[in-house]
């Protein structure tokens, strides 16, 4: 992995956040080494979360993101934690994991609800604007997008700081650009990387 990271940083110049396997303290400085600016962490966070407070000493808050897979609660009552790619549940409530990570010293939260992952309907709003309500720290919307309304509507309604999306850029449905310019026309403030202020 340090090797397609690597190489990765040496072609993209945009913020790179590395997460997957991420367990220990050696993992987080050999992904920062490699080129990454950000490690999350995920399943190495649910089992110990003290974990999150030792590597924000070490590397900073700024670089320390913990992945929150969710799903809701069977009883419908919240969302829940999940780990190993939303299949495993955690025993963990959502917001009260997310308050705990944040004040552990998380610098973003990255939220997936498991729940509308690949189903294109949109984000789950209520998870997203639930755990952007608890927590002072940056939340990354991710699951559901299959529009580019759904970008915008996970900053505005879900209060979402940024927004993730897989398949409508995989599919060849929209382009960074796209997704960008649907965000400004919105009123949402984004980074544009090239001389033509389109990037």
């Amino acid at each position: 992995i340090y090797e397609v990271v690597r190489h990765t940083a040496e072609e993209v110049f945009m913020p790179l956040t590395v997460g997957g396997g991420v367990r220990t303290a050696e993992d987080v400085r050999r992904l920062l080494h490699a080129g990454a600016d950000k490690v999350a962490i995920n399943t190495a966070a649910v089992e110990c979360p003290q974990r999150v407070a030792e590597l924000a000493r070490e590397f900073g808050s700024q670089c320390i993101v913990v992945a929150i897979d969710a799903r809701r609660a069977e009883d419908g009552n919240g969302w829940q934690v999940f780990t190993h790619g939303g299949r495993r549940p955690a025993g963990r409530d959502v917001l009260t994991f997310a308050q705990e990570v944040a004040e552990l010293g998380a610098g973003e939260i990255l939220l997936t609800s498991m729940d509308r992952d690949g189903t294109r309907a949109g984000f789950d709003i209520a998870l997203t604007r639930a755990v952007t309500e608890r927590v002072s720290v940056p939340v990354i919307a991710s699951g559901g997008v299959g529009r580019l309304e759904h970008l915008v509507a996970g900053v505005r309604e879900g209060g979402a700081s940024a927004v993730l999306a897989a398949s409508i850029f995989h599919f060849g449905e929209a382009s960074v650009r796209d997704a960008k310019a649907a965000l400004a026309a919105a009123g949402i403030p984004v980074r544009w990387e090239d001389d033509d202020g389109q990037g």
